[in-house]
């Protein structure tokens, strides 16, 4: 069976010749060693922390949401259908390591049951965190999301792991975890005030022009065919304005409130954060639900059926994510939440405006699904939760692209720098817990 021993080991597997990555081994391809779960987590943490800011920035511009989250559903699947095709492929198919193909026939519906419910999970939190981002801000959602994930999914995991992850070390971290919520809650109210003052600095010509926006009377959709009309350049550089408005400034919230899809103007902080926390439940469960498919804890398989491998299960956990993302979204155009406007599947089919980021946007997420669980297999998915580090990338994103926090107050500074030191120990000190699964 091939592995990964050390990370040089990674490095120097990757120059060799291709035939002799698929010769070396007889059974399946799977991850091993803790260097080739790193390896995995890292590339996991970078793609899902990247992906959301790309539909964060389709919606900042204007994109339905529905019709993103089409696009990204699509290219989400594909990316588990090529790495079950090629790394589920991989050597010859044994009784006790069946490749993909051969697993899809056999008898193992409980597992797969319990994969697909991680999908449906996954699916339901990815949705709501694309309404909380533009209620709450790119970053504050991950970080609320991804802490709630660690310290609810990771506790679960490790007992499902039989506590092959150190408790003295884990526990102290899914803690940190905890803390980086409440100062994630506390960075959203405070820079939810700070953008109330600016806003109060505005003429009253201009306090009626945002409540007329707010309300959803000026939609960033035409109003005969709704599809999103992009204009030349970014919210972020000044939209519709002759004048560019400094990030951070009420102009630029206006421009902004403007031209987003989702209007979040006299909106409640409770509504983001409800959204938020939702979300986080979701994401919590599906881990779990994916160890107990993979790794069968409960028993339920019959005596002689093998394992779902990490492939074939990542797989059937992607249908259900993609089943339960279309049925949603496509009633969504005809019924749409928070004041969206109404539109419909003919006008999403000719919609191409940000096709390609949104198409991007699945894949990047699709694959670090994937190389998340392959780490998981190998080190314990308890320590795989480390890949919720990915609001430290997302949090990037947002201030370099989206012009958050900018020109906020002290307050709102300190808490930022905090919530995000204390998140970086809580993954430290996670990744630290690794263990390895026999």
């Amino acid at each position: 069976m091939a592995s990964f021993t050390d990370l040089s080991g990674i490095f120097s597997l990757i120059t060799l010749p291709t035939e002799r990555i698929f010769l070396s081994g007889l059974t399946m391809y799977v991850i091993e060693s803790k260097g080739g779960a790193i390896v995995c987590m890292l590339l996991a943490l970078f793609f899902l922390g990247t992906w959301p800011a790309i539909m964060t920035l389709l919606e900042r511009r204007g994109r339905l949401p529905q019709h993103t989250y089409l696009d990204y559903s699509i290219t989400n699947l594909l990316a588990a259908v090529i790495i079950a095709l090629s790394f589920g492929e991989i050597g010859k198919s044994t009784p006790e390591t069946p490749n993909f193909l051969v697993q899809l026939s056999q008898d193992n519906w409980p597992s797969v049951l319990f994969a697909m419910a991680g999908g449906i999970v996954l699916s339901l939190g990815n949705l709501s965190t694309q309404y909380a981002w533009a209620f709450v801000g790119l970053s504050v959602t991950e970080v609320i999301t991804s802490s709630i994930t660690v310290v609810i999914g990771t506790t679960m995991n490790y007992f499902l792991d039989d506590k092959i992850n150190r408790a003295e070390i884990l526990f102290p971290g899914v803690a940190c975890f905890l803390i980086a919520v409440c100062l994630g809650s506390a960075v959203h109210s405070s820079n939810a005030a700070d953008n109330k003052t600016k806003l109060k600095t505005l003429s009253s010509d201009q306090k009626a022009e945002v409540k007329y926006v707010s309300f959803g009377y000026c939609q960033p959709f035409d109003r005969d065919s709704h599809i999103s009309t992009f204009p030349d350049k970014d919210v972020e550089d000044g939209i519709a304005s002759t004048e560019k408005a400094k990030a951070g400034t009420a102009d630029f919230l206006v421009q902004l409130e403007k031209r987003r899809a989702i209007k979040v103007f006299g909106k409640g902080t409770f509504i983001g954060l409800a959204i938020t926390f939702f979300a986080g439940i979701c994401f919590s469960l599906f881990s779990p639900a994916f160890n107990l498919a993979t790794n069968d804890q409960w028993k339920t398989l019959k005596e002689g059926v093998p394992h779902l491998a990490v492939y074939t299960a990542f797989f059937y956990f992607s249908v259900s994510c993609f089943v339960i993302a279309i049925i949603l979204n496509v009633t969504f155009l005809y019924r749409p939440v928070l004041n969206l406007p109404r539109t419909s599947f003919t006008a999403y089919v000719n919609d191409w405006n940000g096709r390609g980021w949104a198409l991007l946007a699945g894949l990047l997420c699709g694959f670090g699904n994937g190389l998340q669980f392959m780490g998981g297999q190998a080190a314990g998915y308890a320590a795989a939760d480390a890949v919720q580090a990915l609001p430290l990338v997302s949090t990037f994103w947002g201030i370099l692209l989206f012009g958050e926090y900018r020109r906020s107050s002290r307050r709102t500074y300190i808490l930022l720098v905090s919530m995000l030191f204390m998140f970086i120990v809580a993954v430290a000190i996670l990744m630290a817990s690794s263990g390895h699964r026999k």
